[in-house]
Parts: structure tokens; sequence; C-alpha cells
């Protein structure tokens, strides 16, 4: 088919291909169990503190809570003074989330990725230490439950900050199609 030069010179195609990988990241779905009655699903197994069925050691130290209003953007972080992996799982609503390897000696370093977390389709999703992660919620803002592998200490505090566009304002932009 021809088309008109102009719209030729602006056509794009949506890329369908899997995005980059980040070492040590993984994306696991979870099975939500749907009843007339509600729905069920597990988050996480756990055998003397270890989760169960991750392809990582993980224990878990300490189990969060986070809600995000609608629209809100919150990034950069990451957990340089301990190791600090996390496990997030978003239960209602929805987050774009931002991964950026910044490990020095990574293969994947510099390395980004995104990642669409959502209460409808349930995952679990695991940030290694390193890996600057945050999220930009959906308009129905979302709530998010997260494990950690090491415990808050508000005196102490294990999360430096990057500003919000330090990867580029370009990752929060709307999809306008």
């Amino acid at each position: 088919m021809k088309l008109d030069d102009k719209a030729l010179a602006h056509l794009t195609y949506q890329n369908y291909l899997e995005a980059a990988s980040i070492t040590g990241v993984f994306y696991h779905p979870l099975k939500k169990h749907r009843a007339l009655e509600g729905a069920f699903m597990e988050y996480l197994r756990l055998k003397d503190g270890r989760v169960e069925g991750l392809p990582v050691p993980f224990e878990a130290r300490q189990f969060s809570v986070s809600w995000a209003v609608p629209g809100r953007i919150n990034a950069f972080h990451l957990h340089p003074k301990r190791t600090q992996d996390e496990l997030w799982c978003v239960v209602q609503g929805a987050l774009l989330v931002w991964l950026v390897d910044v490990r020095a000696d990574s293969p994947t370093k510099g390395a980004k990725r995104s990642f669409l977390l959502s209460g409808e389709a349930p995952s679990l999703l695991y940030i290694p230490s390193g890996v600057a992660h945050g999220y930009r919620a959906g308009y129905q803002g979302a709530l998010l439950l997260y494990a950690m592998n090491d415990q808050f200490n508000p005196s102490d505090p294990n999360e430096g900050r990057l500003p919000w566009d330090f990867f580029g304002a370009d990752l929060w932009a709307d999809d306008k199609g």
C-alpha cells in the first residue's frame, strides 16, 4: 500500500521484542485465583525466614507497604550502605517501574529496563542491590507490597536518592500513542 510521504516519514512501529536484561533482576507472574466472591493470591512462602521458590537465596527481614497517589513519580533510589535486595508486588492499581544497573562491576552496567506492575496481573519483581529503581503510579494510584532482606533504620537510613530525571525525563513521559 502506498502512503502519503509526510505520514510515512513519521511512521513508527511498536516494539514487541523482549527488553534488555539486567543481571540479577527477575520477574515472576503470580497466580491470582478469582471467584465471584473475590480473589486470593499467595505473595510469598517462607521456610525458616527464607523465601521459597526463588532463583536466588532471599531471607525476608522486613515487609513494607507503600501507597502511591495517582501519577506520583518516586525515583530514583538505591541502597549503597548495606546490601538490600527487594521483592516488589503491586496488589492494587499499577506502577511503571524503571530499573537502571549502576553497579560498577556488573556486566549489564548502564542497562535500563521498565516493568509494568499491576494488581490486575500481580507478579514479583526482584531488585538486587546496586540497581537504581523508581516508579510512576498509574491513574488510580497503587498499593505496593514489598519484602526486603535488610531492615529500615531511621537513625541510619540506607536509601540513597538520585534526581527523578537522572537517567532522562523521557522515561516518565506519557505514551501519547
